[in-house]
């Protein structure tokens, strides 16, 4: 059999919840088809970061097939001539597997999974830039999802908005949580050098000794400015001279808008203690939640929430808002919120700050959480991929009889 992935997510010059996704997934694909061929789409015009394909290496059944057109060329031709087909040119596949929502026409009969992560972009459209909204038009994610053969939402509420919204049914979803690293993230446990990169990691940010910390894209989805006044209120109202040494870090990338948090935080009567950080590598992340003293996440609208869960599988205690997808991952195991209400925060920030014990029971229950999401994850991916074998059998079984 031949399974083809498009693998353009791939590329992003910092892989963020859908590029780590499309990772891990192209791993899941490999190691569980081992007998089978599997094809990956690339396209790059420019040349391709070769490191960033590096763990395809270890697979003797992944072959790459590398496309040099525009980028913007290619979209042209997929949009108004639905050619070249996806499918022809990865030479032909029996199933092919979309990790995410793209400009992707496919041939008639080929089988096609795609993963819906939110629809965030039709739930709270003003979080999105004019051009981002106009390449979701262009895109149609309704018309992907109502040709595609099988969904694979990676949550409960994207399930229910793809049956609210789209009227897709029910039996053509699967839920199969994102996957992630758990052992990674929750390695330290066993961490002998510990000390070492806690002090690398302080240096190379120039990190305070005690502080908040959240990481997301630096957007206006994420809703940083709530999380900003919460930590204003903090400061304003701390009660002991250690209270008021308490810092703020924002770690991510700059997304659209950017620059209207960094008005806030230069605004703000406690800039010198709201630190931006940039984009941080996974290699250092298990490490960041490690040091804060609580991770805070006040989104207003998710498809998973890869940071929540990364956050409690390193032993951080979690807020996180109450909205979308992210009370369902987080469940009990961090203290919810309603992110439009900066007091809200205010008032989980103190409760965690203030109670140290608190804090150790919310990371033991986040450890626990996120195994369990780990576990879930592998079983219901476990079971779609047995299904996809059984299917694509019978498939190649009635072609043989026909």
């Amino acid at each position: 059999m031949r399974i083809g992935i498009d693998g353009r997510f791939l590329l992003e010059k910092n892989l963020t919840g859908v590029g780590e996704y499309a990772t891990k997934m192209l791993e899941s694909w490999a190691k569980f088809f081992v007998n089978e061929e599997v094809l990956v789409f690339l396209n790059s015009f420019k040349r391709i970061d070769e490191e960033k394909l590096a763990f395809l290496k270890k697979f003797s059944n992944v072959r790459i097939c590398y496309w040099r057109f525009p980028n913007k060329l290619l979209n042209l031709l997929f949009y108004f001539l639905a050619w070249p087909k996806l499918d022809k040119l990865l030479g032909g596949v029996d199933l092919l597997f979309l990790p995410n929502i793209n400009f992707a026409p496919v041939s008639f009969g080929c089988r096609t999974i795609l993963a819906v992560h939110d629809l965030s972009f039709e739930r709270h459209p003003e979080t999105f830039s004019f051009k981002r909204r106009l390449w979701h038009f262009l895109v149609n994610p309704r018309r992907l999802a109502m040709r595609a053969d099988e969904l694979w939402a990676v949550s409960l509420s994207t399930a229910e908005d793809l049956q609210c919204l789209y009227g897709i049914k029910k039996t053509k979803i699967k839920i199969i949580y994102s996957p992630f690293d758990f052992y990674f993230f929750a390695s330290w446990k066993k961490d002998k050098d510990w000390e070492i990169r806690k002090e690398k990691l302080r240096k190379k940010y120039s990190l305070p000794d005690k502080f908040i910390l959240s990481l997301s894209t630096l957007e206006p989805r994420k809703n940083l400015v709530s999380l900003i006044e919460a930590f204003e209120l903090f400061l304003d109202t701390a009660r002991t001279v250690e209270e008021r040494k308490i810092c703020l870090v924002l770690a991510g990338g700059k997304g659209w808008l950017w620059k209207d948090i960094d008005q806030v935080i230069k605004k703000s009567r406690w800039q010198k203690q709201i630190f931006l950080i940039g984009f941080v590598e996974k290699e250092e992340k298990s490490a960041l939640y490690r040091l804060a003293e609580v991770f805070v996440y006040p989104s207003i609208f998710e498809g998973f929430g890869y940071p929540p869960v990364e956050a409690m599988a390193s032993g951080a205690p979690v807020i996180v808002s109450n909205n979308s997808s992210l009370g369902e991952v987080v469940n009990s195991a961090g203290i919810l919120i309603d992110p439009f209400r900066p007091f809200e925060i205010y008032l989980a920030l103190r409760e965690f700050l203030a109670d140290k014990e608190l804090k150790k029971i919310y990371s033991q229950k986040g450890v626990a959480r996120a195994q369990k999401l780990f576990e879930e994850s592998r079983k219901q991916l476990k079971e779609a991929f047995f299904s996809i074998e059984k299917q694509l059998k019978n498939d190649i079984r009635n072609n043989l009889i026909h």
